[in-house]
């Protein structure tokens, strides 16, 4: 299957490198097997190795080899490191960072983007984003919750919406008007780094 082009960031070459991208350029000083990639970003294996290894060849991207295990991470020597950090900060890096933000956090069941920004990541065409609005399925507390909002949208440079959901909520048969807007439009899984479309 041909990777789908990106519409959250045009002049990169597929969603799957800028999903990529947003895991190494945002935390330079990890390193990365292509397996953890591939989960943390939803792409399937073969796409994970076409794609770092086009990123290597540009030197965009250093690897090593550990025994059987290919490691990656960003390359901060590259002329263009901090523009391209920075570009695909504010277009690949919701995920990254809201993942890093609700790692062990009580009373999560599961977070989601939904909105302008989920619609621009499964590839449809539109203006680009002005804020990114996220759906918390749990009981976590609101106050907790809204501070978060408040870090995630300094890191993000945009406004970050979180919205809190009672599972039974989510799961309900007969949904009420907002969650059913919600399972009829693009949302991306933020643990998963899955595309729903």
């Amino acid at each position: 299957m041909k990777p789908s082009a990106s519409r959250l960031t045009p002049f990169v070459r597929s969603d799957a490198v800028g999903a990529i991208l947003a895991e190494t350029l945002g935390h330079p000083d990890r390193e990365f097997t292509l397996a953890e990639l591939g989960r943390r970003t939803g792409v399937s294996g073969p796409v994970v190795h076409r794609e770092v290894g086009r990123l290597v060849d540009g030197e965009v991207l250093r690897d090593r080899h550990l025994g059987r295990n290919r490691l990656v991470r960003a390359n901060p020597e590259h002329p263009l490191f901090t523009l391209m950090r920075d570009l695909i900060a504010a277009t690949y890096g919701p995920v990254p960072v809201l993942r890093e933000l609700f790692a062990g956090l009580d009373g999560v069941e599961r977070v989601m983007i939904y909105g302008s920004w989920a619609a621009r990541r499964a590839g449809e065409c539109g203006p680009f984003p002005r804020d990114i609005d996220v759906l918390v399925v749990g009981d976590a507390p609101r106050k907790t919750l809204a501070a978060l909002a408040s870090e995630a949208g300094d890191r993000l440079d945009a406004a970050v919406n979180i919205s809190r959901l009672a599972p039974d909520d989510w799961r309900v048969d007969a949904p009420s008007p907002f969650v059913a807007t919600i399972r009829s439009r693009p949302v991306v899984d933020v643990m998963s780094g899955d595309v729903h479309a």
